[in-house]
């Protein structure tokens, strides 16, 4: 009975172990409690520029497939230690922003403790009048035996890919839940 009692105590200590860990987020991140319910629209205008004295940062997701049968990845953007919004299936948004050094974040929503892992970090340093295009980059690598690896990126991309991006994915909305 001891035993038994002791492999259930060592057993649930572990969980909650793995569980402290898979929630450690880097500071430019928000609340991992904090997620989101994203809808998109395709064919939606290109964001409005930003207004005097500010910049604009469109957080954009790149999947090259679909991470399991029908489903697609959620990632979370982070700004200055506050979740933004979030993307699903090649979306975007944009957020304004004050000029000076800004701490990015982002991560993808996901119960999975091993999914969760996957987050990374950026910086730059924002000018007034300009737009700046970030790119979450979701690739599933398969290992051709039903398994699949997957391979999580933050990047800045230039204004023309970031440009293209906005044409032809779709406007992401979200909120929290």
């Amino acid at each position: 009975m001891k035993l038994n009692l002791s492999a259930i105590l060592l057993c649930a200590s572990l969980v909650f172990a793995v569980q402290v860990r898979a929630a450690t987020l880097p500071d430019a991140c928000g609340d991992d409690n904090v997620k989101f319910d994203v809808t998109t629209q395709k064919g939606q205008p290109a964001p409005a520029p930003p207004a005097d004295g500010k910049a604009q940062i469109v957080f954009i997701e790149n999947e090259n497939q679909m991470i399991g049968t029908f489903m697609y990845a959620t990632v979370r953007f982070g700004m200055d230690g506050t979740w933004e919004g979030a993307n699903y299936n090649n979306s975007y948004f944009a957020v304004t922003v004050d000029p000076g050094v800004h701490h990015l974040c982002a991560g993808w929503q996901s119960v999975l403790g091993m999914i969760k892992k996957n987050v990374d970090v950026a910086s730059f340093t924002a000018e007034p009048g300009k737009v700046y295009y970030f790119a979450a980059n979701v690739k599933v690598i398969p290992d051709g035996k039903n398994n699949a690896t997957y391979d999580f990126s933050l990047s800045q991309l230039n204004d023309d890919e970031g440009q293209y991006r906005v044409k032809a994915w779709k406007l992401a909305t979200s909120k929290p839940k």
